[in-house]
């Protein structure tokens, strides 16, 4: 799984190829402009209208859906403020645990061995 900053850039990479596609559509679906002195009948079929319609849903909701995953992935960063604080304070944690998971293991390598050499004892 990639970490945040980098799913943080791919869902801005997204976000940009929604609004690039978008904009692809527009031109494409564009009805085309009226000028002075130039007739040229060209009106959209209702087909086309419906797709319009299609495209301009799905692209919105594509883009609130990917700006709102970004929104989430910001809000999900660590702040800068107390950050050397919080992974010194966490760093501690952890060694305190090593140190107490590493005291265990001795103990149950102690049992063990213990248990090897009673058995040993009991087999001559």
């Amino acid at each position: 799984m990639a970490d945040r900053l980098t799913q943080l850039q791919d869902c801005i990479n997204q976000q940009a190829e929604h609004f690039c596609n978008s904009i692809g559509i527009l031109q494409q679906f564009a009805p085309p402009s009226k000028f002075p002195n130039f007739d040229r009948s060209g009106s959209q079929t209702p087909q086309q209208q419906q797709t319009q319609e299609d495209y301009v849903q799905l692209f919105t909701t594509l883009i609130a859906r990917c700006a709102k995953d970004i929104d989430t992935l910001i809000e999900s960063l660590p702040s800068e403020e107390n950050s050397t604080e919080l992974q010194l304070t966490s760093l501690r944690i952890l060694e305190q645990e090593n140190q107490d998971a590493a005291e265990r293991l001795e103990a149950v390598v102690r049992n063990g061995q213990d248990l090897l050499e009673k058995n040993s004892g009991c087999t001559k």
